[in-house]
């Protein structure tokens, strides 16, 4: 036990420790008593005073982007930089107090060794201290000022992941002492995703395909692939998370990426930059607080790379995914009538993505070609050539490889 809480310690005063620790139960609760004694010892001391927390810096001026050498997976960091919430500040005295309160239910969630999901905290929270917090967003980024504190993951302080993710195609998907289930056999619906990391980090994989389609659409895209049997035409899986990616389907991903890393990973997107919450569209979207119609460039690269918002676990979700569609040569497919004209927010979106330091050049060429055209594409465009339009482009564009 001794050890134990010196490591947890230490790592207070470790500045260079910039991602989220997995750790076990009883190793959060001691990061939690060592932030409550830190907190006492200073009130109590011969110069009292009321310390405050600092916390990870989630700004997009303390993000990185990692450059792995033995691998092709990016993904967002943070840097050691720092910023507190402090109850001696009359802006920020609310937000000292719900880290408090939020930490002190997770203490609790772990000795009763149950899990919650956000949702269910919310309420919870809501009943035991509605001065403090009055809306989902407010115990969003609460927890994750917990998280950017004690440096250990979400999934580590007890909150589970609410899944709406559906995967469908050749996969074998096979739960602990279940038996396996044929993810083609599932029909439009595809198979639910848990919101249990542990348990998906448990299922027996096994597969034949020979390629991963990410689609952004469920009603409209993804019931209609898995309807057509797309991937007995192309041998593929086929993942959605419903539009702006949650936890669990992200991290569903990137253990599928671990299991076949032969597999290349293709996201089919709308074609615009449309977004309505966000400064710097990704860096600053988070999963609890995107826009009913977010943009496809964002949904990729919340896949490939993460979001500020959780940066310190990005490291967990990142995949290669590339490019599949819809890109700028496919507007020639596409009738003009079927196009809608970018709006002045959509061009200041795309110049901010323009002169980020993430994105690689293709990216930007196509956010260039997208404002030079000034309008938009959606997947459904496509249907206009024919409701069996849709998978001749898939298959076209993956077998000439056109995907960036």
């Amino acid at each position: 036990m001794d050890d134990l809480s010196k490591s947890s310690m230490k790592f207070f005063s470790d500045q260079q420790l910039c991602f989220a620790d997995i750790l076990l139960p009883h190793e959060v609760q001691v990061r939690i008593q060592v932030t409550v004694l830190n907190f006492l010892n200073i009130l109590s001391s011969p110069d009292p005073a009321i310390s405050d927390l600092p916390l990870i810096n989630r700004k997009s001026s303390n993000s990185r982007v990692s450059e792995g050498i033995l691998t092709d997976v990016s993904w967002i960091f943070l840097s050691h930089s720092f910023c507190s919430r402090s109850l001696m500040k009359a802006n920020a005295t609310k937000a000292f107090i719900r880290v408090w309160k939020v930490m002190e239910m997770c203490f609790e969630i772990l000795i009763q060794d149950k899990r919650v999901t956000q949702r269910e905290l919310f309420y919870k929270l809501l009943c035991d201290s509605p001065h403090y917090f009055s809306s989902q967003l407010q115990v969003n980024r609460t927890i994750q000022d917990v998280v950017a504190l004690l440096r250990c993951s979400r999934y580590s302080l007890g909150i589970m992941a609410s899944s709406k993710g559906l995967v469908a195609g050749r996969i074998l998907l096979q739960e602990p002492n279940q038996e396996a289930v044929d993810c083609s056999a599932c029909g439009s619906s595809g198979y639910a995703i848990s919101g249990d990391l542990n348990l998906l980090e448990s299922l027996v994989m096994k597969t034949d395909a020979r390629y991963i389609v990410v689609v952004e659409k469920v009603h409209a895209i993804f019931q209609r692939l898995a309807e057509d049997n797309v991937f007995n035409q192309i041998p593929s899986i086929l993942l959605t998370a419903k539009g702006y990616p949650d936890i669990a389907t992200r991290f569903l991903l990137h253990r599928m990426s671990r299991a076949f890393p032969d597999l290349p990973i293709l996201a089919l997107v709308d074609w615009y930059g449309s977004a309505t919450r966000t400064k710097d569209l990704f860096f600053q979207l988070s999963h609890s607080s995107i826009s009913k119609n977010p943009a496809g460039l964002a949904i990729l690269s919340t896949y490939k790379f993460g979001s500020i918002g959780m940066g310190l676990e990005a490291y967990r979700y990142a995949c290669n995914v590339k490019w599949l569609g819809l890109r700028g040569d496919d507007l020639q497919l596409i009738p003009q009538q079927s196009l809608a004209p970018l709006k002045p927010r959509d061009l200041q979106i795309a110049r901010s993505l323009i002169s980020s330091r993430i994105l690689q050049d293709n990216y930007r060429q196509e956010l260039a070609v997208m404002m030079q055209s000034g309008q938009r594409a959606e997947i459904e465009a496509l249907y206009s050539n024919g409701y069996d339009f849709l998978v001749k482009y898939l298959a076209k564009k993956i077998v000439q490889a056109n995907y960036i």
